[in-house]
């Protein structure tokens, strides 16, 4: 793949060898369960609506339209902190700006609220809006079903991604359909296109930068530093170390790690310039993922039962890859999975 086109995503390297396994993912709304853990919770006063929702079918952005209309506001004025997969069982927070006197007047008790493929649990005010990235993380379940494969290998790789983690690469829905949102990205930034929509303008330049990211990544494993820290490596609080999300100004890392990050860009020359002059500025993000109180279970032979948070904006499919093959009903193939924002 080269600057000129961006039709199709690489296959991207696993940090372990392949187990040859496969299953099947997401058959049943109820086989993937996810539990956003809130980096706070209402204080129980203020002028936002905090309510606890769970959702079975449908996505985020649905759920956020209709409580606006339930309460009487505009779609602005509802907030949450991530996008949750669709065909599953989700739980997180969702806020509605709704000072005394706003929209129908007293606050409505939407516990009451009746819709097929959500309920509000508990609503309670609090002083701020949430915004996206307001989470600690999330907390995962999810059934594999129709598990086909050598099951010492399966095993062999869970206890590794449990110790070590797995590469902390952007999730396949962060691309968009067949990877498209990376393209149209090169196709804005090169200005063959105009974009004016800020939100269509915004996921394409997310899918530019979470791609180049991917390929450093995916470079540093090829060359067998899965897992290594290089001479001049920054690294994050917890002494990992990070990948460019690139933006304004030079990456950080100098010696090797700088090397091997240059070498990254000058091979995506053109989405990297653009990314530097798209008003972004440069950050970092850890190279591995840890899978937290990570656990599983064999309910049958051919079904298993995992189980293990995240932090945000870490994906739970990059867990998944590691340890064996996934397919799902063709119902999801377009779905905006979240795992994580």
């Amino acid at each position: 793949m080269t600057d000129a086109h961006y039709t199709t995503l690489p296959q991207w390297p696993n940090a372990y060898p392949g187990s040859g396994a496969s299953a099947t993912l997401k058959r049943l709304n109820e086989d993937f369960i996810v539990t956003e853990l809130p980096l706070q919770l209402p204080s129980g006063e203020g002028e936002h609506l905090w309510l606890d929702v769970e959702k079975n079918g449908a996505n985020t952005a649905f759920v956020a339209q209709r409580l606006a209309e339930a309460a009487g506001v505009q779609d602005r004025d509802v907030g949450y902190a991530g996008l949750k997969d669709r065909y599953a069982i989700t739980r997180q927070w969702f806020s509605i700006y709704l000072p005394n006197g706003k929209g129908k007047g007293e606050t409505p008790d939407l516990t009451q609220l009746q819709h097929p493929e959500f309920k509000v649990l508990s609503q309670s005010r609090h002083v701020k809006k949430l915004r996206p990235g307001d989470l600690q993380g999330n907390r995962f379940r999810i059934v594999l079903r129709d598990v086909a494969g050598d099951r010492d290998a399966i095993e062999a790789n869970l206890k590794a991604v449990a110790s070590q983690g797995v590469p902390n690469y952007f999730g396949a829905q962060r691309f968009g359909h067949d990877g498209g949102n990376v393209e149209q990205g090169r196709a804005m930034l090169a200005r063959e296109i105009r974009v004016r929509n800020p939100k269509k303008k915004g996921i394409y330049l997310s899918a530019v930068r979470s791609f180049l990211f991917n390929e450093v990544l995916a470079l540093r494993i090829r060359q067998g530093l899965w897992g290594k820290t290089l001479p001049g490596d920054v690294l994050d609080e917890a002494g990992r170390p990070t990948g460019p999300l690139w933006g304004r100004g030079r990456v950080t890392t100098t010696d090797q790690a700088q090397a091997l990050e240059n070498g990254v860009a000058e091979r995506h020359a053109a989405l990297c310039d653009g990314m530097e002059h798209a008003g972004l500025d440069q950050e970092r993000r850890a190279l591995v993922a840890s899978p937290v109180d990570m656990s599983w279970e064999w309910p049958q032979a051919d079904q298993l039962v995992l189980t293990f948070s995240l932090p945000a904006g870490n994906y739970a499919t990059s867990v998944l890859n590691e340890i064996l093959a996934t397919t799902e009903p063709e119902r999801h193939t377009e779905s905006e999975a979240a795992a994580a924002d």
